[in-house]
């Protein structure tokens, strides 16, 4: 049996070392502000140069799995993303973690992201070629309406307010168009300022809208940043597994939209995490405790970009189009190793794919204890950490990891610049997550919208070239339910809302 033989050779003494190796250093890049998980696989690429491929690419499998996990425990335990993956997973875990079930969290994100790797490993291994397929048939258009349906998702992200929510995410969307354009080249809003050429960072944007305010306030205050209502319990591992396994429809729509989101090149985990925990809110017969601890929009977050490891690796090794920025890295890994991609890929060098691939299954569950271990020391050691030594420490990681994203002082200057005006603007109500939608979607949605123009003028046809095609029209329509399914729910939950507060009249 072929598919055994490959197991076999996945799971060899060195391959296995590698595996755990991976998963703890992208565990511990990816825990840290602003080390993203690309960055985790471009640092140690160097390292598998002198390798067999295939033990190669479980190493890269391996760092790049953890360091998608690791940037939950910043975000649980910081409010700050690990990774901008992780965006979706401070809603709710944060303040778990403030109401003392930080180690309830850690435990939950790492039980969803272990579940969602697998589903997106599964799909790899079972469906590679004709998925890939599937994203082939993304052009310009639909990438401009799967943006537009991200901004969507503002309604969910908002806290209190719609208005605050939609100015906020027209506020990152302006930020977006700082800079070079998409298309066309042109200079826009930069003031004169060569340091804008580039325009706005999202890494460094990240970490100043959400870390900085965050350190301010822990400034600020004389509270402990963390506190517990009783003695440390544990892993938990029991109330986690079953809290997930109340939520496995849940888990499994999440890492469905994930694996799909993961194979649209360029969407990435932080898209997918996003419309899993947006969905998420929308379904649960607890939306209203989203916001304030629901381990729901938790588990959504984190079995969803865990899953666009195997979703983004879809397009790569099939059609050598990298479906996340770290899967770049990792096609440059494979050019290096003499591996070319291809629909051929599975046939030819069939030996070197399916290895790698059960060895990122093999990396994957290996996450489960090494995540655990990991996280409840994580937790242990940042209650026990005294704020005159965490503030100082956690802002030195921010501005490396602002500064190690180009390696420029103006990434730094940005983080800051806009942290002090994210934590201004949160006095106000208004919050950090849909700013960050904006800024994450606006490029996706400004290329898609002039290319799509461009190319439907040349057809003769504007309207018909966004409005008729396929998948077009399929994202289209949800786009509307997106929109309008809130306000139906809501009325038909009016009557039994009103019968509640009958007798308290």
């Amino acid at each position: 049996m072929p598919q055994l033989d490959f197991l076999i050779s996945a799971a060899t003494p060195f391959n296995l070392l590698l595996a755990v190796a991976g998963v703890v250093a992208g565990t511990v890049i990816g825990a840290l502000p602003g080390l993203t998980a690309t960055m985790a696989v471009a640092v140690l690429v160097p390292f598998t140069f002198g390798m067999p491929p295939a033990s190669g690419l479980i190493a890269l499998g391996a760092i790049y799995t953890g360091a998608i996990y690791g940037g939950a425990y910043s975000a649980i335990l910081l409010n700050t993303p690990g990774t901008p993956s992780a965006i979706a997973t401070t809603f709710e875990g944060y303040p778990m973690a403030k109401r003392g079930d930080g180690d309830l969290a850690i435990t939950l994100a790492c039980i969803a992201s272990v579940v969602g790797g697998l589903v997106g490993a599964l799909f790899l291994l079972l469906l590679a070629p004709p998925l890939a397929a599937v994203a082939l048939r993304f052009g310009p258009v639909e990438y401009f309406w799967l943006a537009i349906f991200g901004l969507t998702l503002i309604a969910s992200l908002s806290e209190g307010s719609l208005l605050k929510g939609a100015l906020g995410g027209c506020l990152g969307v302006i930020l977006s168009t700082i800079g070079t354009a998409e298309v066309g080249g042109d200079i826009r809003y930069t003031g004169d300022f060569k340091s804008l050429l580039g325009g706005i960072e999202v890494v460094p944007a990240l970490i100043g809208l959400y870390c900085v305010p965050v350190l301010i306030d822990m400034v600020a205050t004389a509270d402990p940043h963390l506190r517990l209502k009783e003695k440390l319990a544990g892993y938990r591992l029991g109330e986690a597994l079953r809290l997930a396994w109340g939520s496995k429809w849940n888990v499994a729509r999440s890492s469905l939209i994930g694996t799909v989101v993961g194979i649209l090149p360029g969407a990435g985990g932080s898209i997918a995490s996003l419309v899993s925990y947006a969905e998420a809110r929308r379904s649960s017969p607890r939306s209203a405790n989203f916001g304030h601890g629901e381990p729901d929009g938790l588990i959504a977050s984190e079995s969803a970009n865990n899953a666009t490891v195997g979703g983004g690796l879809i397009p790569t090794l099939v059609l050598g189009i990298p479906g996340t920025p770290p899967d770049a890295v990792i096609l440059g890994a494979l050019m290096v190793q003499g591996v070319r991609s291809g629909p051929a890929l599975f046939s030819v060098q069939s030996q070197i794919v399916y290895t790698f691939i059960y060895g990122l299954f093999i990396a994957t569950i290996l996450m489960l204890p090494i995540g655990l271990l990991i996280g409840r020391h994580a937790f242990r050691s940042l209650i026990a950490i005294p704020k005159a030594i965490l503030v100082p420490a956690v802002a030195f990681l921010t501005v490396i990891g602002a500064y190690a994203v180009q390696n420029s002082e103006n990434d730094v200057l940005q983080m800051v610049l806009l942290g002090i005006a994210g934590w201004g603007l949160s006095r106000f109500g208004f919050s950090a997550s849909p700013i960050v939608l904006g800024l994450i979607l606006g490029p996706i949605a400004e290329a898609g919208f002039v290319q799509g123009t461009l190319i439907g003028g040349a057809k003769g046809s504007v309207l018909a070239e966004f409005f008729t095609r396929p998948i077009s029209v399929a994202i289209i329509c949800l786009i509307v339910l997106s929109l309008f399914y809130p306000l139906v729910l809501q009325r038909k939950r009016l009557p039994a809302m009103r019968r509640q507060s009958g007798p308290a009249q």
